[in-house]
């Protein structure tokens, strides 16, 4: 996971956290387009899910600032299926390399058997409709009413498919980010931002602004706007989320 609370482990600012980077150095972080009072913008997960997740829906930024706080952002995501058990589910079919855009108000729900890579804004605000009869609890508590506030029935996953784009190049491209797919012996330029590169497949050396660093799979790297580009060689695929 890359977020403001996620701590560096390699180099000479290893144990501070993004945070702290933000703080310190906050136009060499994150480029001119970006105001840094209103934190790290982008939050990477790795989900494995063994059963149902509830079937959730999210507040744009302008109904998260108005129901949950005034600095509070939305949060629009993206899954990218790194594994995909025969026969499981997200209400529709899916095969590893797909890639799922997930804007706010679109109802979601996640099933079993399914490994994917997520990135959306930075912001835990879900509002739950259904957990498949699962006690209720403090930390599990349905969200009806703002649920139905935010909700737009008109709105739906936008899929990308593997057999069109193999996992490469452009996935996802929206007002909160922009996801792409790159494999080893390839330079992309991160337009003026940060880039939160996630290997997904091999193992891949990182390098960027005069540093070489080799990621394993699932390993996330942070690199900084000041140093405009990444490039990685080696045998294996990377996820490259910019704002």
């Amino acid at each position: 996971m890359a977020d403001g609370h996620s701590v560096v482990t390699t180099g000479p600012l290893a144990g501070h956290t993004v945070q702290d980077l933000l703080h310190a150095h906050p136009g060499e972080l994150l480029g001119p387009r970006l105001d840094p009072a209103s934190g790290f913008p982008l939050l990477i997960k790795l989900l494995d899910c063994r059963d149902w997740l509830s079937v959730q829906v999210h507040p744009d930024d302008a109904q998260a600032q108005a129901m949950v706080s005034p600095g509070e952002r939305g949060k629009t995501e993206a899954w990218h299926f790194l594994h995909v058990d025969p026969g499981a589910q997200l209400l529709a079919g899916v095969v590893v390399g797909d890639t799922l855009f997930i804007p706010a108000g679109t109802l979601h729900a996640l099933g079993p058997g399914l490994l994917l890579y997520e990135v959306q804004q930075a912001s835990d605000t879900t509002y739950r409709v259904y957990d498949w009869d699962r006690p209720a609890s403090a930390g599990r508590a349905l969200h009806l009413e703002e649920s139905v506030a935010v909700t737009r029935a008109d709105l739906g996953g936008a899929w990308t498919a593997a057999s069109e784009t193999g996992g490469v190049g452009e996935l996802v491209r929206c007002a909160q980010f922009t996801l792409v797919g790159v494999r080893g012996g390839e330079t992309t330029e991160l337009g003026g931002s940060f880039g939160l590169v996630t290997v997904v497949e091999g193992t891949l050396t990182v390098e960027a602004g005069g540093e070489r660093v080799e990621v394993a799979p699932f390993g996330t790297v942070l690199v900084p706007a000041w140093a405009q580009r990444v490039t990685l060689t080696g045998t294996g695929r990377a996820l490259i989320a910019t704002p």
